[in-house]
C-alpha cells in the first residue's frame, strides 16, 4: 500500500503544478489531497510509477476545475488575480514550490490567456521538462497534437512576455523605492517609477472596496496609490517576497489587507497587481504568522 511518505516526496511537485494551473492556493491544496487520495485507492496494477500516476491526476483534475470555473470567472466582481504565495517555512509543503519567473504574478496572469489544455501542455513542458510523449499519455492525446498545443501556448506568452528576466536585487530596490513613495506621498519619486504605459489590476472580488476598472497611464495610478495611504494613514506595508518575487504587503489593525505584486520591464513598473479580496489572503496570512513576519511601516 502506498505511504505517506512516498506521497509527500512528490508533493513539492503536484502543488507547484496544480498551483500554477489555478491560481489558488487552497483549490491546488484540495487538488493535491485528492490526488492522494485516488493514489491510496488506486490498484497497485495501475501504478507503474508514482510520480507518473499522481501529475496525471493533478493535471486532469486541474484541467476539468479550470473548465468549470469559467462561469463562476465570468459572474467575479472586477479583475481576477492569482492568489498570492507566501515562501517562508520549509514545514509547510505548499512553500517548497521552485520559485521562479514561472511562479510570479506577472507570469500566472499571463497564464490565463491560455485554455485549460494549452496551460497544461505548456506548464509540463516548459516548466516540469516532461516530453511531448510524457505528455501525451498524461493529457491523452498524441505526442504530434501535444507538440502543436505546446509551440501555440509558446507563441502566444512571448508575445507579451518580458525579452528578458529582471534581476532579484533590481526588483528589491524597486519595490522599496515604490513603497517609500508611497508612504512619504512623493509623487515625482512615484512617476519616475512608472512606465508610459503602466497598468494598475485590482482584484476585490467586490468583498472589499476598490477600484473596479484597470488603471491606465502613470498619472492615474500614481494618484490612486497615494490616495490610498493619505485615507488610511493606520495602513502599514513591508516589502516581502511573495510568488518568488519582492512585493508589498498592506496590513491595518494587524491584519493583511492586500498585496501589491509589480511586472517590471527596462527598469519600470510595467504593471501593478493589487490582490484585496480577503478570502485569497487567508492563507498568506497564515504563512506569515507562522512566520513571524509581520508587515511594518518603514
Amino acid at each position: 500500500m502506498p505511504t505517506p511518505d512516498e506521497f509527500d516526496r512528490h508533493r513539492p511537485a503536484l502543488f507547484g503544478l496544480a498551483y500554477r494551473m489555478l491560481g489558488s492556493v487552497m483549490d491546488a491544496e484540495d487538488i493535491v489531497q485528492e490526488a492522494f487520495l485516488r493514489w491510496q485507492n488506486a490498484p497497485a496494477r495501475e501504478i507503474r510509477s508514482p510520480r507518473a500516476y499522481l501529475m496525471t491526476v493533478v493535471t486532469r483534475l486541474c484541467v476539468d476545475q479550470l473548465r468549470l470555473a469559467r462561469s463562476q470567472r465570468e459572474e467575479y466582481v472586477g479583475a481576477w488575480l492569482p492568489e498570492p504565495l507566501l515562501q517562508s517555512g520549509e514545514s509547510d509543503p505548499a512553500q517548497q514550490v521552485e520559485l521562479g519567473e514561472s511562479i510570479s504574478t506577472a507570469f500566472l496572469v499571463l497564464l490565463e490567456n491560455l485554455s485549460p489544455l494549452d496551460r497544461a501542455v505548456f506548464l509540463l513542458h516548459e516548466v516540469f521538462n516532461y516530453t511531448f510523449a510524457e505528455i501525451a499519455e498524461i493529457v491523452d492525446r498524441t505526442p504530434e497534437d501535444c507538440r502543436q498545443i505546446g509551440s501555440r501556448a509558446r507563441q502566444r506568452l512571448l508575445r507579451n512576455k518580458p525579452r528578458f528576466e529582471v534581476e532579484t536585487e533590481t526588483l528589491e530596490a524597486i519595490a522599496q523605492q515604490f513603497l517609500r513613495a508611497c508612504t512619504g506621498n512623493n509623487i515625482s519619486q512615484l512617476l519616475a517609477l512608472l512606465a508610459p504605459d503602466v497598468r494598475l489590476v485590482t482584484d476585490s472580488g467586490g468583498k472589499v472596496k476598490a477600484a473596479r476598472n484597470v488603471l491606465i497611464g502613470p498619472d492615474r495610478t500614481s494618484r490612486f496609490m497615494l490616495g490610498v495611504f493619505r485615507r488610511w494613514p493606520a495602513i502599514t506595508a513591508c516589502i516581502m517576497k511573495v510568488n518568488g518575487q519582492p512585493a508589498m504587503v498592506e496590513s491595518f489593525d494587524g491584519q493583511v489587507t492586500c498585496v501589491t505584486s509589480f511586472d517590471v520591464r527596462d527598469g519600470r513598473i510595467r504593471a501593478i497587481y493589487r490582490v484585496l479580496n480577503p478570502d485569497k489572503l487567508k492563507s498568506l496570512a497564515r504563512s506569515a504568522a507562522q512566520a513571524g513576519e509581520y508587515p511594518h511601516r518603514r
